[in-house]
């Protein structure tokens, strides 16, 4: 059997392929899907990837399949670590921070100021796969990310940097790269005037650096020799499959529950009223990755979140539950477990990400503010991720984020429409985007079952 594309979803404990046909035609099709554990800790994930193929050849009941076209996301092994550096943090850096988390990448350390040498072995001993340095605003403060960037670069570690600060920086910063043979990425700034951030010229160098210079995992440069096309980190991926879906639907909210991580992508611009009250601004496209909230490989996390004792009113076998959990529940018991947990990894990350009102008391009497994402406008609520495209109750979970708060939270309202990505397929068409977006979008829509 031959197929348009294949695209691997290789994650942090489960290995994901998915098959698409016709993809140059008005009708492109989904035509199956298989899975298998990840192997990083083989050394070698192709042997997960092998072994989803092969799942995927049963669950279409073929022996032979050839492809014309193989992509790939990837979050195995830690997926695309960086750290970040900038000026002020409630500025450059959090602009910085933007961009990094939006590509897909998991911030391992973030500094604002002059680099210490405390900060430089933390650097050291991270060994990321790209370091973000920005600072200062165009033609204002200008000796803070030399400084950071002259720093990074003299201790010659062979890591990708990307210079995304004060452009009155740029020339200076290319002939210290030149110096020290850094290999260096020079974009527009993240913070190029108070107030304003610009993070999607460095979002998009983020992913290309990732693709051209990193192999992740064991393994993944045979996974590179098979790949015709993109191979990006898996939150980028959804995050683009957010994008592109926002333009046909309007302002969204999606909720990526994994074994390791939660992830939370909006796409809205606010309400108008929010925005007049906004303390600092917000990207339009907004990543937040909780990495305390997985539900297998950090179910520990989870638990002391809810309380062991709270749990066990709920469940009385829930230290057997938690001791025998496996990444995909067998059993209706496991199932609702993984129901509970999930739902508070839902309500977690949601607290987590979206902003909230503030007020403020003076001589003139109290005043409203607004600080964080604004949530109110989001009109859909998407679920991808195994759990929430697997548990039979996940609807409920998604449908409860509008009856959460206070009054002071910017939440989504209960209104706001569920949908879920049936097909699990949402970071594939992210990455099937780069190539083939017409396409992507319609088998989108098609998972999610709009009509």
């Amino acid at each position: 059997m031959k197929i348009s594309v294949l695209v691997a979803e290789i994650g942090s404990t489960t290995t994901v392929v998915n098959a698409f046909d016709k993809i140059m035609s008005p009708c492109p099709e989904f035509i199956g899907q298989g899975q298998a554990p990840t192997s990083v800790c083989d050394g070698d994930v192709t042997i997960g990837l092998k072994g989803a193929v092969d799942d995927l050849k049963k669950n279409l009941r073929v022996t032979e399949l050839e492809w014309d076209e193989f992509l790939a996301t990837s979050s195995a092994a830690g997926g695309l670590r960086m750290t970040v550096h900038g000026l002020v943090y409630d500025m450059t850096v959090r602009a910085a921070k933007e961009a990094a988390l939006g590509a897909g990448a998991i911030i391992k350390h973030v500094t604002a100021g002059k680099l210490r040498r405390t900060d430089l072995k933390k650097i050291k001993d991270i060994r990321p796969n790209i370091i973000l340095v920005a600072g200062g605003v165009d033609y204002g403060e200008r000796d803070t990310a030399l400084h950071n960037f002259e720093m990074i670069a003299s201790m010659d570690l062979g890591i990708p940097v990307i210079y995304a600060g004060n452009i009155e920086n740029q020339e200076e910063v290319r002939l210290i790269s030149e110096e020290t043979n850094t290999r260096l990425y020079v974009v527009d700034n993240v913070y190029p005037k108070v107030d304003m951030l610009n993070v999607e010229p460095a979002r998009k160098v983020i992913q290309e650096v990732f693709e051209e210079h990193i192999i992740y995992a064991p393994g993944m440069g045979a996974v590179r020799d098979m790949v015709k096309g993109p191979i990006i980190p898996t939150p980028g991926a959804v995050m683009e499959a957010a994008k592109l879906i926002k333009e046909h639907l309007g302002d969204l909210v999606v909720f990526d529950v994994g074994g390791a991580t939660t992830d939370v992508h909006s796409v809205t611009a606010g309400s108008e009223e929010i925005n007049l009250m906004l303390i600092s601004p917000e990207p339009i496209a907004k990543r937040t990755v909780e990495g305390d909230m997985g539900v297998y490989v950090n179910i520990a996390h989870i638990v002391e979140k809810i309380g062991l004792e709270n749990l066990k009113k709920e469940f009385h076998d829930a230290e057997e539950l938690i001791k025998n959990a496996n990444p995909i529940p067998e059993t209706d018991r496991e199932s609702a477990f993984a129901e509970r947990l999930t739902g508070e990894a839902v309500l977690t990350s949601l607290e987590r990400h979206a902003g909230k009102l503030r007020f403020l008391y003076g001589p003139t009497g109290k005043k409203t503010v607004a600080e964080g994402k604004d949530l109110t406008n989001i009109k859909y609520i998407i679920g991808t991720g195994g759990a929430l495209t697997r548990l039979p109750g996940r609807i409920d979970i998604l449908q409860s984020i509008g009856l959460q708060g206070k009054g002071t939270e910017l939440y989504p309202g209960a209104e706001a429409k569920v949908l879920i990505d049936n097909h699990y397929i949402m970071s594939s068409l992210g990455v099937l985007s780069k190539r083939f977006p017409e396409a992507a979008l319609k088998l989108l829509i098609g998972s999610l079952e709009m009509r």
